[in-house]
């Protein structure tokens, strides 16, 4: 650590959504963003002068042994979080990775066993987990409100016209509804009724072989089940629904980052709960990697690392069955 009080953050990867999480640091106590790296320096000097970092390096490698960093963003595509994590995490950098944490379940493995074989933190990015609403939907689901959760349902969609260099359907950048959207979905019905024994999966491909849409059941040996929807080729809702033995939680769209729940009980009418993120949403998750690397923690207790390879065992089973199968760049130049 190079500060007792504050967490010194790097970025890695200056696209869009990096774009948006740089913004919310402002929302953090203890926090700093300051550096940015990118392959093309003159876009990584573009974002740091933009968003007032100190410094910008023209390679991953820099950034990667710079000292005076304590957690590196990582935010680039799928299929280039491996090397990159795994480089990080060897140096002794925390990280927080972008989701899908990996491109392939294989990568994830790695990346999570130098996590724990150094000693380091790591943790997916899966911000709604850290959303105000969806803790406020598990708490009411910790206190028995519903009863026992014995569904999930959720949905979610973008209407993206085919261009095979969109990343979206570019297999290179790790493309197709399951890693970009699916993630979403999968997560949120792992984090509220944990692993399933099986799943199966329906969906299509785009002409360049990614998944342009998939439906998934999780299947549980007790009977419960998950109901869940990805498509990147119509908007869909982006709703939820937990259903429990003596109630229910609507997520109101979009389900990934909402402001607002609906508790419906037996016998009552129902209840509007409103729960605004900080910022644009992101400083939860900042926080709760900024604590935790502060604290000489290693995983979060809210997206541990088993919970992440979970997902990420779901996404790969729904993929094979689709015909698609993913790969991580392991010959990238850092």
């Amino acid at each position: 650590m190079t500060s007792a009080r504050t967490v010194r953050w790097g970025i890695i990867g200056p696209g869009r959504i990096a774009r948006n999480v740089v913004r919310d640091f402002v929302h953090v106590d203890g926090a700093e963003a300051v550096a940015v790296a990118s392959r093309s320096p003159e876009r990584a000097q573009s974002f740091a002068d933009e968003f007032g970092l100190a410094a910008a390096y023209g390679s991953y490698r820099e950034i990667i042994a710079a000292d005076d960093l304590d957690v590196l963003y990582i935010a680039t595509p799928h299929p280039q979080h491996l090397v990159v994590a795994v480089a990080a995490l060897e140096a002794g950098k925390a990280v927080l990775v972008e989701k899908t944490f990996a491109a392939t379940l294989a990568g994830a493995e790695r990346m999570v066993a130098t996590a724990r074989e150094h000693g380091v933190f790591a943790m997916e990015a899966m911000w709604t987990r850290f959303l105000p609403a969806i803790v406020a939907a598990r708490t009411l689901i910790e206190d028995g409100v519903i009863g026992e959760v014995r569904q999930v349902q959720a949905d979610l969609g973008v209407d993206r016209p085919f261009d095979p260099t969109d990343r979206l359907y570019d297999p290179a950048q790790g493309g197709g509804a399951l890693l970009d959207l699916g993630v979403y979905v999968v997560s949120f019905a792992q984090y509220f009724l944990g692993s399933p024994d099986r799943v199966v999966a329906s969906g299509s491909l785009a002409p360049t072989g990614v998944d342009a849409e998939a439906g998934l059941l999780l299947g549980y040996a007790d009977g419960r089940a998950a109901t869940l929807l990805a498509t990147v080729k119509h908007q869909t809702p982006g709703a939820a629904r937990i259903h429990g033995t003596d109630g229910w939680i609507d997520v109101h769209p979009r389900f990934h980052h909402p402001t607002t729940i609906v508790l419906t009980r037996r016998g009552h009418d129902p209840e509007t709960i409103t729960r605004p993120p900080r910022g644009g949403g992101y400083a939860h998750e900042l926080a709760e990697v900024t604590q935790a690397v502060a604290a000489g923690r290693l995983e979060s207790a809210v997206m541990p690392l088993d919970d992440t390879l979970a997902v990420q065992r779901i996404l790969e089973d729904a993929a094979a069955q689709l015909g698609v199968t993913q790969h991580d760049d392991t010959e990238m130049t850092l």
